[in-house]
């Protein structure tokens, strides 16, 4: 198996936390996701314009954790060789191979990466009916990427490397200090995961893709309407040369609005940027400060649920 083929796209994220009403509110009444299905607790969120069942699900705890993070694979086949993989690697595992009972199906396993996040790779998901969104309609699209804090980031860049097969494709440094590695996986988007160094284990943050920049900017707008904060942009990174807006969910974790994300050739080779070069980090120069304000939110608190299974 080419692991470099294994992983084809980011799949969903489940959240834990205690403000549940809260957390379902902003989803569905803020963010613009569509509650689509409850099973024993857990509640799911669909994005309009995307095929996956779900791209966020929610569970009420009494801590607040990043549940579960799902990648889809191409076939069962895969699924069942990256389990034998992992089991003689050493790699735990929680669940599977074998089929999932979340909503829409499909077969799958369940595993930790080696600093506790719980990681779920599957196919034969049942797609769900998605939409073309309109012009300037200001709701995500589909989910575009995540981002881990890791307080041992190059550790953890090889795990995702030598057990899932992505690539760092570029990295972000200051001072000779590496901050951020981008890495992407089977499709040509130029980033799907990226690992940040930062003091604790986290999710840095989730960003949902909208159908186009005038989308993008309506949906920064419509929610800064509503009173939320918007803790950083609107702006361009020149990392993937896609817009960023970032709010903050009702339990605290940092979510984006994000369009126009470029993607690469196979054969691109990994580029380095200087975050000392403004352009860096916004090439249209219209963003509010990076700071410590930022990064406060980017950092989140401290992962609740390391190396516990949830119970869906």
């Amino acid at each position: 198996m080419d692991k470099t083929q294994l992983i084809t796209h980011l799949r969903h994220v489940g959240f834990a936390m205690p403000q549940l009403q809260e957390q379902r509110a902003f989803y569905s009444q803020q963010w613009g996701l569509k509650e689509v299905g409850e099973q024993d607790g857990v509640y799911y969120y669909a994005a309009e314009g995307s095929s996956e069942p779900y791209v966020i699900r929610l569970r009420q705890d009494a801590k607040k954790r990043a549940d579960v993070v799902s990648f889809g694979t191409a076939s069962r086949a895969n699924v069942d060789a990256l389990a034998q993989q992992l089991k003689q690697d050493g790699v735990e595992l929680i669940q599977g191979p074998g089929e999932l009972t979340t909503l829409g199906g499909g077969y799958g396993v369940r595993f930790f990466d080696l600093e506790g996040r719980v990681i779920e790779v599957s196919a034969d998901v049942e797609p769900r009916q998605s939409r073309e969104l309109e012009a300037g309609e200001a709701i995500p699209k589909s989910l575009s990427h995540c981002v881990f804090n890791s307080p041992n980031p190059q550790a953890t860049v090889e795990w995702y490397e030598q057990h899932l097969g992505f690539r760092v494709v570029e990295s972000l440094q200051i001072h000779g200090r590496t901050l951020m590695w981008f890495m992407r996986c089977a499709h040509p988007q130029h980033h799907v995961l990226a690992i940040g160094n930062a003091p604790h284990v986290a999710m840095h943050h989730v960003s949902f893709e909208m159908r186009g920049i005038d989308e993008f900017l309506r949906g920064v707008g419509r929610l800064k309407r509503q009173g939320l904060e918007l803790i950083w942009g609107p702006g361009r990174h020149q990392t993937g040369d896609n817009a960023y807006g970032y709010f903050a969910d009702a339990a605290g974790n940092t979510v984006e609005y994000t369009a126009g994300m470029s993607d690469l050739d196979d054969d691109a080779p990994a580029s380095v940027g200087d975050l000392s070069d403004p352009e860096v980090l916004d090439t249209w120069g219209t963003s509010s400060p990076w700071g410590e304000h930022v990064m406060q939110h980017h950092f989140n608190s401290p992962d609740e649920g390391l190396f516990t299974a949830p119970p869906l």
